[in-house]
């Protein structure tokens, strides 16, 4: 049952397999709650982690802990097991690292705001076009003058300096209003709140321990605990499509490996697109497009079909549908939507079949030879080889300890950045407008002193005894002739100046 180019999915008239060169075409899990969806996942991140294929998934519940441990093979394994030939089956474990955005159930995970970057910033912060407008202006002003942006703070401290500088940041770069920055302020208050203050920061997470492999040869399965991180659901979505986008950018171009780099599994898929803009949209389905040359299998796991917008469900080409529940007219029009995006089998109706479909089975199809969507198959889903259910919190903890990124990211990194910078300038600016006032203040004390020092002097003149202006006969005496004498000189310059007209007089 088991071969090595393929994944054994389960049986419907004939094996069903996932030929493991076609891994980076992408796929599609879907189903109503309690048809065996998260079941369906272990198994084929069972295979894909045998086959030496790197997995990444989010643990909406906790359950997908289990295939750390061997399975225990309980009945309804053994008789699924039976009732499909599966010949091959017998109990695995498999190699597991745990993440956790909030460092609680795994190893931390962090990424910095300049990796993030403003598009994904703004569908977290749920920005309006102004916004996001100022957003960008802040992450371009940080990378015209040199700032680094890792964390909250420093996007803090940089929005701070904009609106201190307004006037002149607007001239360069755009319009930037005081009101706009103290909306994203607010907004940013709100995602620190949902414990975003622990995702951004250092050491941010190397894409290339999400893509380890053991000695033996097995691909890691790498699961988030995504519990409580689905209390934030728009910092799950936007987490999960940064990962996506930072394996488009930093992965090499592979074409169509025998099979892929690593496979990334999207649970709660339709948080992504919920409310979501649609230059986000277009972003997704540009990454899904391209990120499949890069050797990475992109598999979406969601209730229904149309939770996915149409351009990238196009890009989906492995197909696993359980059952759905068609109640109303707009559940019946999702169904026949569905049964269509399949390839008909002319023994049954796929829509006929999604609705009567009982737990563990699912209609498969899959792509064959020379990548031709095969026909549908009502496959009964064969059982997981780890263990189904979480782990025991003791077994999760001894799983982290053993780790091979142990103590790696436990520790906070905070190398001087935005905030250290604008702070130290802050404060340089502060010290020196200090010091200013306190020259103008001096000035104004000495100019204080001197009117003082000069009305203390008219004072202490003023307060003298007055001396009598009556001359003394000899004074007059001298006055008398200090006169007559300077009346004689003035003649005798007289004449000497005009002796020639006044000579004959």
């Amino acid at each position: 049952m088991l071969l090595p180019d393929k994944i054994y999915l389960g049986q419907s008239t004939r094996p069903e397999y996932l030929a493991l060169k076609y891994g980076n075409r992408h796929g599609l899990v879907t189903g109503a709650t309690g048809t065996g969806k998260t079941v369906t996942l272990q198994s084929i991140a069972e295979g894909f982690s045998a086959a030496g294929v790197p997995v990444f998934a989010a643990d909406i519940k906790g359950d997908l802990s289990g295939i750390a441990n061997m399975g225990k093979m309980l009945d309804w394994q053994v008789k699924r097991a039976e009732e499909i030939g599966f010949t091959d089956y017998a109990a695995a474990k498999f190699p597991v690292i745990f993440w956790d955005l909030f460092g609680r159930q795994g190893h931390p995970v962090r990424t910095t705001i300049s990796e993030m970057g403003p598009l994904l910033l703004s569908r977290i912060l749920d920005l309006n076009d102004t916004q996001e407008g100022v957003l960008n202006i802040a992450f371009k002003y940080a990378d015209d003058n040199g700032l680094l942006l890792l964390d909250l703070k420093d996007l803090r401290a940089l929005l701070v300096e904009i609106a201190n500088n307004a006037k002149d940041i607007s001239v360069q770069y755009g319009n930037v209003a005081s009101a706009t920055v103290g909306a994203v302020q607010r907004s940013l208050l709100v995602l620190e709140q949902q414990g975003g203050d622990q995702f951004f920061g250092e050491r941010a997470l190397d894409i290339g321990d999400l893509m380890r492999t053991t000695a033996d040869g097995k691909g890691y399965v790498s699961i988030l605990a995504a519990d409580e991180l689905m209390r934030a659901p728009r910092l799950y979505a936007t987490f999960l499509l940064w990962l996506m986008s930072e394996l488009f950018e930093v992965l090499p171009e592979v074409g169509d490996p025998e099979k892929p780099k690593l496979v990334f599994f999207f649970d709660e898929a339709h948080l992504l697109f919920d409310d979501a803009p649609k230059a986000l949209v277009d972003k997704v389905e540009q990454v899904v497009k391209l990120v499949r040359s890069k050797g990475v299998g992109v598999y979406f796991v969601t209730q229904n079909p149309v939770d996915i917008p149409d351009a990238v469900l196009a890009q989906l080409s492995n197909r696993v549908q359980h059952a759905l529940r068609a109640y109303t007219p707009k559940e019946q029009k999702a169904v026949r939507m569905a049964a269509d995006s399949f390839r008909p089998n002319p023994a049954f109706s796929t829509a006929e079949a999604i609705t009567q479909m009982g737990t563990g089975e699912a209609l498969v199809s899959v792509l064959e030879d020379k990548g031709v969507p095969s026909v549908v198959g009502r496959t009964l889903i064969r059982p997981p080889s780890g263990q189904v259910g979480p782990l025991l919190p003791e077994e999760r903890r001894a799983v982290i300890a053993n780790s091979p990124v142990a103590g790696v990211y436990d520790t906070v990194v905070d190398r001087e950045s935005a905030f250290e910078v604008l702070t130290k300038k802050t404060q340089e600016r502060q010290a020196s407008e200090a010091e200013a006032r306190q020259t103008e203040l001096d000035a104004k004390q000495a100019q204080a002193d001197a009117k003082a020092a000069a009305a203390q002097e008219r004072a202490e003149r003023a307060a003298q005894p007055r001396r009598s202006t009556r001359q003394t006969p000899t004074e007059a005496a001298i006055t008398s002739f200090s006169r007559t004498m300077a009346n004689g000189l003035g003649k005798a310059l007289l004449r000497g100046i005009l002796g020639g007209l006044t000579r004959g007089r």
